[in-house]
């Protein structure tokens, strides 16, 4: 619902009408980062604050560690703003959005890229599929997240996908082991056992890094860490994989928890403990003063 609250003592300057207008503030409700997210209308001036529906960035809408988010509404309040025709987009995070064809394809182009996540997960999950089929089963749509302002420096499209199937499916994930398991340790000794120790795993890890397969390097890493607590080789590679990773990830919660995990590791390795490994390099130091990345605008005519 909008909320029209006129402000009878403000003064618009114009070449051809310098008396006292009032102005007109539309507040209207629309669920997206939070519950309570608003958005700004003012139609005298034709201009749109977004809050954070628009952030120059992909939608903060899978935060892996934050509350529910909700990625098909906040698609429906970008195609509301879009219909408002507005000339001037100030937006939470980043540089305004100046005339009205590209404010158009600004709020056009995030409300394309969530709507196919939306749709393509809820496609998958109507099918039967687990969630690691439905994650690894959509595909982004590399031409909108190549848009300055849809880079995924902060959240990341695969997370939303993650956020999608637990606003619609809960947190059950179709595995059945998952349900109700074994303590993740009690899990890595019975690997590591098969494996033959936590060293033959860690050995594999450093294998599958050097061969560029990341993901599952990170799998046996994790594994031999739980499987030998407190084994400093084992340390060791994980703090290489999960170093390594964070340098691969373009977004800032991926590096955060890859970073975090890498310096647990480094720490216990080394002897020190986690926040001097954090801030050893100059851009380790930085990170941990909360520097955000936000999207860039290499031409003149980079946000169209």
């Amino acid at each position: 619902m909008a909320h029209h609250v006129p402000l009878s003592g403000r003064r618009l300057q114009g070449p051809s009408d310098r008396a006292a207008r009032g102005l007109t503030f539309e507040l209207v409700h629309a669920r997206g980062e939070t519950d309570d997210h608003t958005y700004v209308w003012i139609p005298e001036l034709r201009t749109l604050c977004t809050g954070d529906l628009f952030i120059w960035n992909t939608p903060n809408a899978g935060n892996p560690q934050k509350v529910q988010r909700y990625p098909e509404d906040w698609a429906r309040a970008l195609r509301a703003m879009q219909e408002l025709g507005a000339e001037l987009l100030l937006p939470g995070h980043g540089v305004p959005v100046v005339g009205s064809r590209r404010v158009h394809q600004a709020l056009d182009d995030t409300a394309r890229l969530l709507e196919s996540l939306c749709e393509q997960t809820r496609e998958l999950m109507n099918a039967g599929h687990r969630l690691d089929a439905v994650i690894h089963g959509v595909k982004v749509p590399e031409e909108l997240l190549a848009k300055p302002y849809l880079h995924p420096a902060y959240d990341e499209p695969e997370f939303v996908v993650r956020n999608l199937w637990r606003l619609w499916g809960g947190w059950y994930d179709q595995n059945p082991a998952h349900l109700k398991p074994a303590p993740e340790a009690d899990v890595a000794a019975e690997f590591a056992r098969a494996a033959g120790g936590a060293s033959a795993l860690a050995l594999r890890a450093s294998e599958l890094l050097a061969a560029g397969e990341l993901r599952l390097a990170s799998h046996l890493a994790e594994t031999a860490a739980l499987a030998a607590p407190a084994d400093q080789e084992v340390a060791r590679v994980r703090a290489d994989v999960f170093a390594r990773r964070a340098l691969q990830e373009t977004s800032t919660m991926a590096r955060g928890v890859f970073h975090w995990a890498a310096a647990e590791s480094a720490a216990l390795a080394a002897g020190t403990d986690v926040q001097t490994e954090l801030t050893r390099s100059p851009e380790g130091r930085r990170r941990a003063e909360g520097a955000i990345s936000v999207g860039v605008v290499d031409d003149e005519d980079g946000c169209c």
